[in-house]
């Protein structure tokens, strides 16, 4: 059995469940979230004897069965989990959902391929892309995995192509699957509570090369370009770089105002035009970089440049992505509560000149030092919300001490979006823009980054623009 690295654990996997070996097979989920129950109903309508562990889900198993055959365990797990170290310590066989997904999809659907990116930031916006491009060109494609249907629901015939966005711990679990081609969008500090440093963090992202035949880095991030030397001397994957500069043979990147492809044509001294920036639903650096991953998977499986460039055209911005709420008294209200890290809000502040920031929440072990010193000159004034709003204020202190910070003293949603959204009226001037970036994640207050977008806009709307501004 192959054997991974999780941390400084060793993670067994199975190379090879039939479905008809499921049939009366007593089978664990680790993991009775939305993952999780997809398994469970895949795994239960082929026969097999499922139960489902989860010490934080009502109806689910609190600790591991007596009757135990094999494990598929659900993404986010830690290895020191004490459900994990007892699979481990009674010699349970157990694989992730990814690794389970492709050993069905090779008996189910063989001739299905995949095709996968992973990021610090912009994974979800640009596996969409990917879906919608698939869509223009008539391709018989869906994107899955880290956003929208899961993985194992998607394994069926009548789907040709698989866009999976994956995580840090999707990856990390994962040791079978073979795709396609893959991209890596960037790789700044995130998670390093539950992979324990950057380092780990940054190795689970690298490892998805390792898994595919052709790879798209994006080498204008920083950390994906120092890792480059090492990357072309430590795998067999076929690596093209991407970035935002005029590309040379072998490379994807910008001329004027055109992505350009000189690394998937027949003659590398040629060049292809995949689509003119100024279609994109934003011309924002980071959104031309999700464009050009997105342009690059999608010709890696054989679409056409006239597909790529109507699918980009017509794509949407997904809601609480830099999403202009409206217009006030000169004032612009954005709600980007995806920006849940740091990497996240810098590329949102950089989006505008002057910025009333609102942020805080769950920092999951990041600092916030690069963030505070790189925006200092476009905040103008912070709104602290949540359980880190102390890290935030004391980055700010040491490194932007001229910045106005207040913060929020209410602690639960609603409240919380109306005092933030007062605050912030009061602050701004023509000509700022006021910011949900948090940098953080929601769950200190929110049920999810939705909740808060949605409560945040909610405000927004009420204390705002009901006194005539422009939607």
């Amino acid at each position: 059995m192959p054997t991974g690295s999780w941390g400084n654990a060793t993670i067994m996997t199975v190379g090879s469940v039939t479905i008809d070996a499921l049939r009366g097979l007593d089978l664990v989920i680790v993991g009775a979230g939305v993952t999780g129950k997809a398994l469970h109903d895949f795994a239960l309508s082929h026969g097999a004897l499922v139960s489902m562990v989860d010490d934080r889900v009502d109806g689910a198993l609190r600790s591991l069965p007596e009757r135990c055959a094999l494990a598929i365990i659900s993404p986010g797990w830690r290895p020191d989990h004490s459900v994990i170290e007892e699979i481990r310590a009674r010699g349970i066989p157990h694989l992730s959902e990814i690794d389970f997904a492709w050993e069905m999809k090779r008996q189910i659907a063989p001739e299905q391929r995949w095709i996968a990116l992973s990021g610090t930031n912009g994974k979800t916006t640009t596996i969409q892309m990917v879906e919608n491009i698939m869509r223009s060109a008539g391709v018989a494609g869906v994107a899955c995995g880290n956003v929208g249907r899961t993985v194992i629901e998607s394994i069926t015939p009548e789907i040709d192509i698989l866009a999976i966005e994956l995580s840090s711990f999707q990856i990390d679990w994962s040791e079978l699957p073979r795709f396609e081609a893959i991209a890596l969008l960037n790789i700044s500090p995130d998670h390093i509570d539950w992979h324990g440093s950057f380092d780990r963090y940054r190795d689970a992202k690298l490892k998805l090369i390792s898994l595919s035949k052709r790879s798209f880095i994006n080498v204008s991030d920083a950390t994906l370009s120092r890792s480059w030397p090492e990357l072309t001397t430590a795998t067999n994957s076929d690596l093209i770089p991407f970035h935002l500069g005029s590309p040379a043979s072998g490379e994807i990147g910008l001329v004027e105002d055109l992505i350009v492809d000189r690394a998937l044509v027949d003659d590398p001294m040629n060049a292809e035009v995949l689509v003119e920036v100024a279609v994109l639903p934003s011309n924002a650096s980071h959104n031309v970089s999700n464009a050009m991953a997105a342009a690059a998977l999608s010709k890696a499986i054989g679409i056409g440049a006239d597909a790529i460039t109507e699918g980009l055209a017509t794509f949407v911005l997904d809601q609480h992505r830099l999403q202009v709420i409206g217009e006030a008294k000169g004032i612009t209200w954005v709600d980007d509560s995806k920006a849940t890290n740091p990497h996240a809000a810098m590329a949102a502040i950089f989006s505008f000149p002057s910025v009333i920031w609102i942020a805080g929440g769950l920092a999951k072990g990041a600092s916030m030092d690069e963030l505070v010193r790189a925006t200092s000159s476009r905040v103008r004034a912070a709104i602290l919300v949540g359980r880190d709003a102390p890290l935030i204020r004391a980055a700010l202190e040491e490194l932007n001490p001229s910045v106005k910070i207040v913060e929020v003293g209410a602690t639960q949603g609603r409240e919380v979006m109306r005092e933030a959204v007062t605050f912030a009226k009061n602050l701004a001037s023509r000509g700022d823009t006021v910011l949900l970036a948090p940098a953080c994640a929601s769950m200190d207050q929110f049920t999810s980054y939705k909740e808060r977008g949605d409560l945040f806009q909610g405000a927004v709307k009420e204390l705002v623009l009901s006194e005539g501004g422009a939607p």
